[in-house]
């Protein structure tokens, strides 16, 4: 099962740089976190680059037959969160990354 989450993990890895996301993280959190096993974690230059992340990271997901359970922030796509229940995809405007620093407060 565990295997299967990763790949889920490192398919919206791969999604997210099919469109040219920068600085692409996947941070396991199951030891830390009571609400998910992995965090995808990359950013875009542009609104539009955002959604367009946002946008393939789902299309490949179905397709492979995962299911979203939340999409929030895609009208805005300062942050977009794409929540697969055990991986949580964030795509953030890399100005909005910057700011709330994701990754320094989970290896806190």
């Amino acid at each position: 099962m565990k295997d299967n989450i990763f790949e889920k993990a490192r398919l919206a890895a791969q999604a997210t740089a099919s469109k040219k996301a920068e600085d692409i993280v996947i941070l396991n959190v199951g030891e830390i976190s009571s609400f998910t096993d992995y965090l995808v974690i990359c950013s875009g230059r542009s609104k539009i680059q955002v959604q367009a992340i946002a946008d393939a990271v789902e299309e490949q997901l179905a397709e492979a037959e995962f299911k979203i359970d939340h999409r929030e922030g895609y009208k805005e796509s300062a942050w977009i969160l794409l929540d697969y229940g055990d991986v949580i995809v964030n795509i953030f405007h890399y100005e909005a990354r910057e700011f709330y620093q994701l990754e320094e407060l989970w290896a806190e």
